[in-house]
């Protein structure tokens, strides 16, 4: 039992030391700017695009609109999407879980075009495209 009382104790401390950095008093959906708009206790007011974070991409205005503060202040949620957001990780530049965040920067890194890729990619398609696997024996 002390083992339990102590490990609460632990996430208490952790939460207010959180807390102390600042936590959300109000959070609104910008439809102009298609953004998200959350201002934090110590007066500090940030926004974010909405295609930047996981579940908030491709959702109507009137979803977006919705949005719930935690009560400890470090969390948002849109309960039309099912959608969380976790302040301080958005305060990281983390904005969803780490599967979706690599697959976010696999695609743009695969749409980045420069001269050496486009370069490289015609020098392929002149030998006949993308070389074959070849299979050991």
């Amino acid at each position: 039992m002390a083992q339990s009382k102590i490990k609460l104790e632990q996430a208490e401390q952790r939460m207010t030391d959180l807390r102390a950095s600042g936590y959300a008093v109000s959070a609104r959906y910008d439809r102009r700017k298609s953004r998200i708009v959350v201002d934090l206790n110590s007066g500090v007011q940030f926004a974010f695009p909405t295609q930047l974070a996981e579940g908030l991409s491709n959702a109507s205005p009137e979803s977006l609109a919705d949005i719930e503060i935690s009560p400890s202040g470090l969390g948002l949620h849109w309960p039309k999407l099912d959608a969380d957001v976790y302040i301080p990780a958005i305060l990281q530049g983390v904005f969803g879980s780490k599967t979706w965040m690599a697959q976010q920067l696999g695609a743009k890194g695969g749409r980045a075009r420069s001269d050496a890729k486009v370069s490289a990619s015609r020098e392929n398609g002149r030998r006949g495209g993308r070389p074959r696997k070849s299979t050991a024996a």
